[in-house]
């Protein structure tokens, strides 16, 4: 999952891809990997790049895990049921809840207007 947070704060400080993975004592290359999702993090990188940010890990840390939804398959007949596991992109999450608490809004007005009426 590519870290959004990191790059962002990496950009509002000036830093370079470059000056960051010449101060984290790697290449860009690695350095590049980790911004981009595709190697994990570890927890002495992430204070590390704290430091090197100045801000607190809080502000740009990012889970590597993804959420995970396992579906319980109860077919019938000759088929044996089997669990279903679907990795759900976090994006996609965050956009489906801001869609609930839109609809969640819009039910709410309608409500107020039915009173009123």
């Amino acid at each position: 999952m590519e870290k959004k947070l990191l790059a962002e704060r990496r950009d509002k400080k000036g830093f370079t891809q470059q000056q960051v993975a010449d101060l984290m004592c790697m290449d860009i290359s690695s350095y590049n990997r980790r911004e981009k999702g595709m190697t994990k993090i570890r927890g002495e990188e992430w204070e590390k790049l704290s430091k090197i940010l100045g801000v607190p890990v809080e502000e740009i840390y990012e889970s590597d895990e993804s959420q995970y939804f396992i579906f319980k398959d109860s077919s019938i007949g000759n088929y044996l049921g089997t669990n279903h596991i679907y990795s759900i992109p976090e994006y996609f999450l965050d956009m489906q809840r801001k869609y609930t608490i839109k609809l969640e809004d819009e039910i709410e007005q309608l409500k107020k207007e039915a009173k009123r009426s």
